[in-house]
């Protein structure tokens, strides 16, 4: 019967993506063909009309797939209206140039502004319709935790802010017998397993797959390793192969001119914003205009770091680092600017340029800080088998108070699944981070603290 619920599940959502992408593609058909297709220098003929709207059709798709427009019942309703406005955004402005090009001239620009603005209407409705039937139909998934040494605090508080996907009904130790467990999980549509040994761990997901039950598994570091293995044979015996030296050779060419071409073209294209920002920052306080600090990158290479400085000088005078808060009084008005706009992150394309860091990659620590994470987790160095990133997976993916641990697994998960298109995609999902901030945890806003020590616990029986 789940199955066949899934399945309908997955139907739904398709051709409600069908509807969807139909009637983007039908608000550009009427917009070529009424402002632009008699403009041309040498207008198409049908099949060419129908080439260019089948093009419209396909970079919507892949807009959306980038930035997770598809995702229904997946993300948040917000979020997916987010991230399916930010796709139209991109598309319509290829889509202006396209149809500049062939028209060999700047055409007007009028009708894809108010295109763009029937497709924000369109989607809007889309998303009210689709999200509420989807509720209907599908409502929250029942739950039970499974936990070891504690409640796993900061998960529940999380997936409870998802009240429109989980319903969290109970929770069991794994300190009970193991039929009570299994008689419990059998009660539900699924459970979550997390800071549980290794060994138990495997049983009872082995016991979920055989009753068909969801589990939702907070991974450890090794799990994220393994999954970034290459499955081999030898003989007739499958094994799987973890290199476990970050990227190959044609990886990291091809990641080199990648960060190459990046950082000339955005070196030339943000020049005119920078020139003013130097101005600004120099005007405000006579000090110097940029800020360097000693960062970490592949295999623990320190380099300096370039930023615009945003904080008034001698900011750390007594030597000792601190970190910044939104209201932390070092903070220059010029600096609360930057940082909220992201404008202080720029100076680093020199040093992608340099070769010291990457467009996408782990955010560089300091070599204090890392030294203060390794002695809670010593997997903290793993991130180090790739050069430091201007943004990154756990940038794009986690919130501002994102546990370190955390922030490793994502870093991990990136390095071992690492591939061109993947840098492209989190290049493009910066954007709507920029654009739209994630927020804070629940465990930040509703002021519960979960120290990074009591995290690690969860990863000594890996």
């Amino acid at each position: 019967m789940q199955n066949k619920k899934d399945l309908y599940k997955r139907f739904i959502s398709f051709f409600s993506a069908v509807f969807l992408l139909i009637l983007l593609t039908a608000a550009f058909a009427f917009v070529w063909y009424k402002y632009y297709c008699d403009e041309i220098v040498l207008p198409y003929y049908r099949r060419g009309n129908w080439v260019l709207i089948g093009i419209y059709s396909l970079m919507t798709t892949l807009f959306f797939k980038v930035y997770g427009g598809w995702k229904l019942g997946y993300l948040k309703k917000t979020d997916m209206l987010y991230s399916q406005l930010i796709a139209m955004v991109c598309v319509d402005f290829v889509a202006y140039f396209l149809i500049s090009l062939i028209g060999r001239n700047f055409m007007k620009g009028t009708p894809i502004i108010f295109l763009t603005l029937a497709d924000f209407g369109i989607i809007s409705i889309w998303n009210l319709i689709t999200s509420k039937v989807y509720f209907i139909l599908y409502p929250p998934r029942r739950l039970i935790i499974l936990y070891g040494s504690r409640q796993a605090a900061s998960l529940v508080l999380k997936m409870s802010q998802r009240v429109d996907k989980y319903m969290i009904c109970e929770s069991v130790s794994i300190a009970e017998p193991t039929e009570k467990i299994r008689e419990l999980i059998l009660k539900y549509e699924g459970v979550i397993i997390c800071d549980i040994p290794a060994k138990l761990r495997n049983d009872y997901v082995k016991f979920c797959f055989e009753q068909s039950r969801r589990a939702y598994i907070a991974p450890k570091i090794s799990d994220i390793i393994i999954r970034g293995a290459d499955d081999i044979r030898l003989f007739d015996t499958p094994l799987l192969l973890c290199r476990n030296y970050g990227l190959d050779f044609e990886q990291r060419m091809i990641k080199r001119i990648f960060d190459i071409v990046f950082s000339l073209v955005f070196i030339v294209i943000t020049f005119p914003v920078m020139l003013p920002v130097s101005i600004a920052i120099k005007s405000y306080d006579k000090g110097p205009i940029f800020y360097r600090q000693k960062r970490l990158t592949t295999n623990g290479k320190q380099f300096y770091v370039y930023k615009f400085r945003s904080m008034i000088v001698n900011a750390e005078k007594s030597g000792v680092p601190e970190l910044a808060s939104d209201d932390d009084p070092r903070i220059t008005p010029v600096g609360k600017f930057l940082r909220k706009t992201r404008l202080d992150e720029l100076p680093q394309l020199f040093n992608i340029l340099k070769g010291d860091m990457s467009v996408v990659g782990p955010r560089p620590e300091r070599p204090e800080l890392t030294a203060l994470y390794q002695k809670e987790m010593p997997e903290f160095t793993y991130r180090l088998k790739v050069k430091a990133g201007l943004t990154g997976y756990a940038q794009v993916t986690g919130a501002y108070d994102t546990s370190p641990y955390d922030k490793l697994k994502m870093d991990l998960m990136y390095i071992e699944n690492y591939s061109i298109l993947m840098d492209i995609q989190i290049i493009l999902m910066t954007l709507k981070t920029m654009l739209f901030p994630p927020k804070s945890n629940a465990s930040a806003e509703k002021g519960v603290i979960i120290r990074d020590k009591s995290v690690r616990k969860e990863d000594k029986n890996k």
